[in-house]
């Protein structure tokens, strides 16, 4: 298989050196261009990330030795690439406008942004829960008027960590959902090294994270109707939303009253059985087992347990019943891999498998 020539928008920032990091070596995919600002373009990467390299790992020699493209200059990038990755740091209007130019280029995005996520026509994707959603995609070029290109987005990192758990008991009617994450520092684009205010500290609140936290997971249980996304009703979720000293990992401490009340065992065994689609076709960066649970009382924990199946999977446990819900439970996923731009990738794969993203 030739490998599709793929474009990182946005090359600068945290989750587009992660992005780099997951595309090394990549069976699919090949990093071609590397974008960001204006302030960036022009100059080596290696030279440009000297004090700002996040990861642990190296950048990878071929990267470092690429020089940035400006960003804004659409026709120039779509000239050299497949499709694209985007995760900028741009108000919504301008990341809206930037994508659409991608996508009109006729260059497929996977956006690791918030901007399109409620846009009726995009897809809002979590792999393993509502790959079905692409097939809006077809009236999205429509409206684009567009062949090849298109738009498609990753939801918030926040809800990844129990909206999985939640997705795998919908057989038994969930109605009620409250939910308390714990957020690491990643997410806001934070280190240690960086945020040092936030150690020995628990901020309770996260801008806009709430909402979001509350409202996503409906459209990803939504249906597509007439060429739109049209969001559930139902469960009814409360969040709150706090950051934590950790460097990386969401945990949620989640309470749950179904319709239809499982048995523990029922849904210990609906975790345990949970496949789909990225499974089923073996995608590079699915998890072979998307929901494990631990029996410890003490697990998941965030350093223990975020980088599960490369990050990609996620944990859950301290399943009990409740005195207010019918059960309680806590779940972790890894922010900035399976959260961002891991699932981004995850999102292509699939895009690709499915015959969305193709070769020029």
């Amino acid at each position: 298989m030739t490998k599709l020539r793929a474009g990182i928008i946005g090359a600068t920032g945290m989750v587009g050196q992660r992005f780099i990091t997951l595309l090394a070596d990549h069976p699919m995919f090949t990093i071609e261009v590397l974008a960001a600002s204006s302030r960036s373009a022009g100059k080596r990467y290696g030279d440009l990330m000297e004090n700002k390299w996040a990861m642990k790992t190296e950048i990878p020699a071929d990267v470092a030795d690429m020089v940035v493209m400006d960003a804004s200059n659409v026709e120039e990038v779509a000239s050299k690439v497949d499709f694209v990755f985007c995760a900028v740091d741009m108000d919504k209007k301008a990341i809206v406008e930037l994508e659409e130019a991608y996508a009109k280029a006729e260059v497929p995005v996977v956006s690791n942004n918030s901007a399109n996520r409620w846009t009726p026509d995009v897809p809002m994707m979590i792999p393993e829960i509502n790959w079905q959603h692409a097939e809006v995609i077809e009236a999205q070029r429509k409206r684009l008027g567009t062949k090849r290109g298109f738009i498609a987005c990753k939801p918030n990192c926040s809800i990844q960590s129990y909206v999985p758990a939640l997705n795998a008991l919908m057989e038994f009617e969930p109605t009620e959902v409250a939910v308390c994450t714990y957020q690491a520092i990643s997410g806001a684009g934070k280190t240690f090294e960086s945020w040092p205010e936030i150690l020995d500290n628990v901020i309770p609140y996260i801008g806009g994270e709430e909402e979001k936290s509350e409202q996503e997971p409906l459209r990803i249980w939504g249906s597509v109707v007439d060429g739109k996304i049209v969001p559930a009703t139902t469960p009814v979720i409360s969040a709150q939303c706090l950051r934590v000293p950790a460097s990386d990992g969401h945990m949620a401490a989640v309470s749950v009253n179904f319709k239809k009340k499982p048995t523990k065992e029922q849904i210990l065994k609906a975790w345990a059985d949970y496949k789909a689609l990225p499974q089923e076709v073996n995608l590079p960066h699915a998890p072979a087992q998307f929901l494990t649970y631990m029996e410890e009382d003490n697990r998941p924990q965030t350093k223990l347990d975020r980088d599960i199946y490369g990050g990609m999977g996620i944990t859950v446990g301290r399943l009990r019943e409740d005195a207010l819900f019918d059960y309680k439970f806590v779940c972790l996923s890894h922010n900035t891999l399976r959260g961002a731009a891991g699932g981004a990738v995850l999102t292509a794969e699939l895009l690709t498998e499915r015959g969305y993203i193709t070769a020029k």
